[in-house]
């Protein structure tokens, strides 16, 4: 059974950042296309990005340039750098297996202005 669970929430000022990670059981992680996403207070679940197993990345337009996700497959953990963070920013970020559809319970991170 894969378990997802991701760290690295906190609280950030405008113009910070923060880098979560996603650690991963489960070998077959590892080949499979690995998302971030978030959920902000009050609003619909969004999908922030994917990384594919051998390191594609596609972004939400409204994290291209501050945004990076990256991985380690022997760690069998995936990154979210976020840079020039904003208060819009603020939410749960839950990173989750596309192929299996398996979700991390989410990490918070909030933005100050």
């Amino acid at each position: 059974q894969v378990r997802l669970v991701e760290s690295g929430g906190g609280l950030a000022q405008a113009g910070g950042s923060l880098r979560l990670s996603c650690a991963a059981s489960g070998s077959i992680c590892s080949f499979h296309t690995m998302g971030w996403n978030r959920q902000a207070p009050g609003k619909e679940r969004e999908l922030v990005g994917t990384i594919t197993n051998n390191g594609r990345t596609n972004y939400a337009d409204f994290v291209k340039g501050r945004f990076t996700i990256s991985r380690d497959n022997a760690k069998k953990t995936v990154y979210l750098q976020m840079t020039s963070l904003k208060p819009e920013d603020t939410a749960v970020y839950y990173c989750n297996d596309r192929f299996l559809d398996a979700w991390g319970q989410g990490t918070l991170v909030t933005v100050s202005s």
